[in-house]
């Protein structure tokens, strides 16, 4: 349904160390810079943009917003969370685990970018 997902980022070398190392973490490739001074990341068929707001006002996390990012299972959502509190990010909510109560039982890692931007690993444990 979503043909990408754009993000703001006030530091643009500081989000491209911590999402490189969250792609890194999923198998996907370091992000590219286009000619719009865009950082461009794609993988499985989806993509990220990460850039500086065109509007030149300071990028800011959106109050109630989460980007959610498909994993292979328990240990790559792990590796992701890791990777992202290892270069810049901060873990948010419960701990990386298996949450219950839904119609499928989740496995799910939150974290915080540099920019405070709210993602979360999400593999489904049914």
């Amino acid at each position: 349904m979503f043909s990408h997902m754009t993000i703001g980022s006030n530091d643009l070398d500081r989000s491209k160390t911590f999402y490189d190392s969250l792609f890194a973490a999923l198998g996907g490739k370091p992000g590219f810079v286009d000619p719009k001074g865009r950082l461009v990341y794609l993988h499985n068929g989806a993509t990220l943009l990460v850039t500086t707001p065109l509007d030149g006002q300071p990028a800011t996390a959106g109050n109630g917003s989460t980007i959610g990012f498909a994993v292979d299972g328990p240990a790559q959502a792990d590796a992701w969370h890791d990777a992202g509190v290892a270069n810049g990010g901060r873990s948010v909510e419960d701990p990386p685990g298996e949450r219950t109560g839904n119609a499928v039982p989740l496995y799910l890692a939150y974290l915080r970018d540099p920019d405070d931007n709210k993602l979360c690993a999400l593999h489904r444990m049914g």
